[in-house]
């Protein structure tokens, strides 16, 4: 899903600068061509995909054995203590916000993401007009710029399970005389490496765009910033679900408010930014801030039980794995608690 999500950022620039550039298509076919692979992938998903989601299953398995033995007393738990609908949109609605305005770990993490998805459209603005005026790039070549940045950071997040597998204790260390077994943390081992990575190739991209330098070498700070972001865009979707369990979805749907409010808000100032302080310094902003984020990821590998032990939501979700329930299914009593 996280590649899908940023690799279409190259992917789509470079079959948008190829279709924009033919003189038999034009622009109107980067819509066209969207809306074909959009029916075509709606069509698959309603054909070919089935339902995973366990409650929905047995609700499914409940309501046909209740059709074979005519015994209308099988029911799934679902169907039990099924909620009302303006409880669910309720619960949706708020229990985001509730873990976004009180958890630390949620709340480092979409401040992180939302700022790095915010500078990703801001490099929108300056990525195309900086290789167009700067090495004469032709449109078809610039949406070529950000697609390798995705592989590599696909593939270094390939790694990083490796790295999980090795060091998570849930699933026990593979090798336990070289790596520390850290539990949840063993997911933020590339995100720490990301962390660095991240200011470096923004310095690198915002003063080597320049007649005197080759191309290459913004291009490869390019590459490694966007490699950088779908390590982080991952994580803050997996690391999320590790610490908050049950509590997963609503946990990620408040990263992703965040991260999407951020991505509204920094294209809008961002012809402004550049044009008052040029693409030199604007994008040195930006790396600058990106330091100051470094210790996000480390403070959250070195600390993160102790953070998560003073959490009233984390620390039900701890004492359950260590009864042995991964469930971790609230009580009525406790789900007033937490304002759902």
């Amino acid at each position: 899903y996280a590649f899908s999500s940023l690799f279409s950022f190259g992917l789509g620039s470079a079959f948008g600068g190829l279709i924009s550039a033919s003189p038999h298509l034009g622009w109107r076919w980067v819509q066209w061509v969207h809306a074909m692979f959009t029916g075509a992938f709606m069509l698959g998903v309603i054909s070919l995909m089935s339902e995973t989601r366990s409650p929905i299953i047995l609700a499914h398995i409940a309501k046909d054995t209740r059709k074979m033995t005519g015994d209308p007393r099988y029911l799934s738990s679902a169907e039990i203590d099924k909620p009302s609908i303006s409880s669910l949109i309720k619960m949706s609605c708020t229990r985001p916000l509730y873990l976004l305005s009180t958890e630390p770990i949620v709340q480092s993490f979409s401040l992180w993401i939302g700022f790095v998805w915010g500078v990703v459209y801001c490099l929108f603005e300056s990525v195309t007009t900086e290789f167009q005026s700067v090495y004469n790039f032709s449109v078809r070549d610039t949406g070529f710029v950000l697609l390798v940045g995705a592989i590599i950071g696909f593939l270094a997040n390939m790694y990083q399970e490796t790295l999980n597998s090795a060091h998570d204790t849930r699933r026990g260390s593979c090798y336990p005389e070289y790596f520390p077994i850290k539990g949840q943390e063993a997911r933020l081992y590339m995100p720490c490496a990301a962390a660095v990575v991240l200011p470096i190739s923004m310095f690198i991209y915002a003063w080597t765009a320049s007649p005197n330098i080759p191309w290459i070498v913004p291009l490869i700070g390019l590459t490694a910033f966007m490699s950088g972001v779908l390590v982080i865009f991952q994580v803050s979707f997996l690391y999320l679900a590790d610490c908050y369990g049950p509590y997963a979805s609503s946990a990620q749907a408040g990263q992703g408010l965040a991260r999407n409010i951020m991505a509204l808000m920094f294209p809008l100032f961002t012809q402004q930014m550049f044009a008052g302080m040029t693409y030199k310094w604007g994008l040195t902003l930006w790396a600058l801030l990106s330091v100051v984020m470094v210790p996000i990821p480390w403070v959250l590998f070195f600390y993160g039980p102790k953070i998560r032990s003073r959490s009233k939501v984390s620390r039900k979700i701890l004492e359950a794995e260590r009864d042995g329930d991964t469930t971790a299914v609230s009580s009525p009593t406790e789900e007033k608690s937490m304002q759902v």
